[in-house]
């Protein structure tokens, strides 16, 4: 059964489209218009295996926040869709990701409860044109979309290298969850929803 999803949102403010493959090798393309957020997409997908394809267009002209929030609504519903009926998962990952004097930690559950726990802190307002405020806030709203809980924790002098760490780290944690690794779901309810 593969293990795919395409959706699209278009609001006023923004035009979003997702498609992602949760058993492919790790191939990207991703247009948002926020270069360093591009960046950290792109290794996601790397990192985890995820083929992940998104092309955003927002009122950037305003600032970043529409786009970002709107790319992790897709993406996180992308990602659930995909996932099925959730059967023979993991269901649950971690990982601990260096980036030179940075280290990120994240564990997570596909559970079906969507919930954010951040410990990570920023010391400069932007990394390139992306707002280190919105870390926050699209790690949230991709959990409230994927019902994924999901911890993150991480300590640096440097943001651009603490986010890399943070989203590679991402990437480990659910390429491990979404391993199939049995026929069954590991819930004692008989479903992850």
């Amino acid at each position: 059964m593969k293990r795919t999803a395409s959706l699209s949102r278009k609001t006023k403010e923004t035009s979003v489209s997702v498609s992602v493959n949760l058993d492919g090798t790790g191939n990207s393309s991703i247009e948002t218009g926020i270069g360093f957020f591009d960046h950290m997409l792109d290794s996601f997908s790397r990192h985890s295996g995820f083929d992940v394809d998104i092309k955003a267009k927002g009122d950037l002209h305003i600032d970043a926040h529409h786009t970002i929030e709107d790319v992790a609504i897709v993406f996180g519903k992308a990602v659930n869709e995909a996932l099925g009926d959730k059967v023979g998962i993991a269901r649950f990952g971690e990982s601990r990701i260096p980036m030179d004097e940075a280290l990120a930690e994240t564990a997570l559950d596909i559970g079906g409860r969507g919930i954010l726990v951040m410990n990570v802190p920023f010391y400069s307002q932007f990394v390139g044109n992306f707002p280190t405020q919105m870390t926050k806030h699209f790690f949230e709203t991709f959990c409230m979309n994927s019902g994924v809980n999901l911890h993150i924790s991480a300590y640096g002098e440097n943001d651009h290298h603490i986010l890399e760490a943070v989203f590679k780290s991402f990437a480990y944690s659910m390429k491990k969850a979404t391993k199939i690794e049995s026929e069954t779901i590991k819930s004692t309810k008989g479903v992850l929803e």
